[in-house]
């Protein structure tokens, strides 16, 4: 990437670079075998993300928060679930040619236990930078030459569709270009799945299409159900109090907000536990209704 790539790769997700800090700090949900491990961070850009301005529905306090800064600073969080046979791992990070401020994981994996060869099977919400670029080094030599990876099939498709890459503007052809040199590294190990598919013995898709056209959320089903939400639920406060504001780095602003609210129905109905790859503290919490909108109750 050239510094022009650079800059608009980072604006077109609305991020820049930014301070990481606790980077070799693992939260864990006890009893589920979840853990998530920090992949870095990334700056948003406040008129990117919320081009509408911020919600009159937002609490007066989380708009003096949002306001007080013109960018938001959020983790990376890459969820890691240990099981008898291996580790199987939520997206894979930004990888060393995206940004300064992410591309950690092959440093904070090991700090967090967990052996680069211990990974089995990598699962993608998404095929944005900061979710699948990692799966490659500095050499182009894949990061998890033993694993298998699940990535979904509307999702596959769409970055590799020409016409997608054309209506995309000369300014994100970087991102098609990325995705589909990842896509080259990985295809003879991938295997594409659909909606409601179990991807891995307990691990369900769940459509979540919106951030972009196939992006899918996971449930881990077992004794503590918890659902692996990528960015589809991707600011604490906005995503809880305001979730059908549209939001900037969306594909389809308006599927994307309708998605967020049924998963934040979901997940407040049934008291499960999720993790969100942008939201703070590792990511673990709960949701709880606040009246009309949400609440984000952040536990390790």
């Amino acid at each position: 990437m050239n510094r022009r790539d650079f800059t608009w790769g980072a604006a077109a997700l609305g991020v820049g670079i930014a301070a990481t800090g606790g980077l070799g700090r693992a939260e864990t949900l006890r009893d589920t075998g979840v853990t998530t491990v920090s992949d870095g961070s990334l700056s948003l850009s406040r008129a990117f993300l919320l081009p509408n301005g911020i919600p009159d529905t937002a609490s007066n306090a989380a708009r003096a928060a949002i306001a007080a800064s013109d960018r938001l600073t959020v983790s990376c969080n890459v969820t890691a679930l240990h099981r008898p046979e291996g580790v199987v791992i939520f997206d894979a990070g930004a990888g060393p040619n995206f940004m300064a401020s992410a591309g950690r994981l092959s440093e904070t994996l090991p700090q967090a236990g967990i052996a680069l060869a211990d990974v089995t099977d990598i699962v993608f919400t998404h095929a944005h930078p900061d979710h699948i670029w990692g799966v490659i080094d500095a050499f182009d030599d894949l990061l998890f030459p033993g694993a298998r990876y699940h990535i979904g099939e509307a999702e596959w498709d769409y970055w590799r569709s020409d016409t997608a890459m054309a209506s995309a503007g000369s300014e994100r052809q970087n991102f098609f270009i990325g995705a589909r040199n990842r896509f080259d590294a990985i295809e003879a190990r991938t295997r594409l799945f659909k909606p409601n598919a179990e991807v891995l013995s307990g691990i369900e898709a769940v459509g979540a299409a919106g951030h972009t056209p196939g992006h899918t959320a996971f449930v881990v089903h077992g004794a503590v159900p918890t659902m692996i939400v990528g960015d589809a639920i991707a600011n604490d406060p906005v995503s809880f109090e305001a979730p059908g504001t549209a939001w900037g780095a969306d594909h389809d602003p308006q599927m994307g907000a309708q998605t967020r609210t049924r998963l934040l129905d979901r997940l407040a109905s049934e008291t499960m536990r999720f993790v969100g790859f942008h939201l703070p503290a590792g990511g673990l919490g709960r949701v709880e209704r606040q009246g009309r909108a949400y609440r984000y109750v952040a536990e390790g």
